[in-house]
């Protein structure tokens, strides 16, 4: 029978420090906060350790690799991207939009894809997004500035401040996986939609981005993936 979720307290905002990136030991820290309150997660760690930080190196490289991954294996997305690397080295808005049409297919995006990298290298070139500015931004700054380019919505620049500006208190509500863990930690018996992610999430508030990477780790761990 599916334990319900809504016996998970929230964390105590007093123990925040959401102005500040995550760092590896602030990882440690909110993973310290999150499992005292919550058994669930108390048995990721048990079983598989604390996650990994999953940081991600700022700038047009990182975000055009987490538009390969909207909507296919991060396997696959890596893969293509290593051959992006190779056609375009070093890679950036410039030697991007050096390539054709058929080379991008060649290398793995797709024709719409394409249209969004494109998207995103001219806007960095023509200075209408300057990817330095977002670490000064709040959260919803940060959303506004990404969403404003063809092709990113809202989990392309959820993951943008999760895995690369280090926010602690960001949830991916509409990421498969995250959903399908958390089905499968909670025991709820099914995948919760995107609504009901974002009223479980609250539970975690102010350490969702560092309750995603619990359930991401489960969710490798569970099907055998390195994290």
């Amino acid at each position: 029978m599916a334990r319900s979720p809504v016996s998970v307290p929230a964390v105590n905002t007093a123990e925040s420090t959401a102005d500040q990136p995550l760092t590896e030991e602030g990882l440690l820290a909110a993973v310290g906060a999150l499992t005292r309150r919550d058994r669930d997660l108390a048995g990721i760690v048990a079983r598989h350790g604390p996650p990994p930080l999953w940081d991600r190196q700022p700038g047009f490289p990182t975000l055009l690799h987490i538009v390969l991954e909207q909507q296919v294996s991060l396997a696959s997305a890596r893969a293509a991207f290593d051959r992006l690397l190779l056609a375009a080295d070093p890679l950036s808005p410039g030697t991007f939009l050096a390539l054709g049409d058929a080379e991008l297919l060649a290398i793995g995006f797709s024709r719409q894809k394409a249209r969004y990298g494109r998207a995103l290298a001219m806007a960095i070139e023509s200075g209408d997004l300057d990817l330095d500015r977002l670490p000064g931004l709040d959260d919803e700054g940060v959303h506004a500035t990404l969403q404003a380019i063809p092709g990113i919505g809202p989990w392309t620049s959820t993951i943008y401040l999760l895995m690369v500006l280090g926010r602690p208190d960001v949830w991916p509500a509409g990421d498969i996986a995250l959903a399908a863990a958390v089905g499968d930690v909670k025991g709820l018996g099914y995948r919760p939609d995107a609504a009901e992610m974002v009223r479980l999430g609250m539970a975690w508030t102010p350490w969702r981005s560092v309750a995603a990477r619990l359930f991401w780790h489960d969710y490798l761990a569970r099907r055998g993936r390195p994290g």
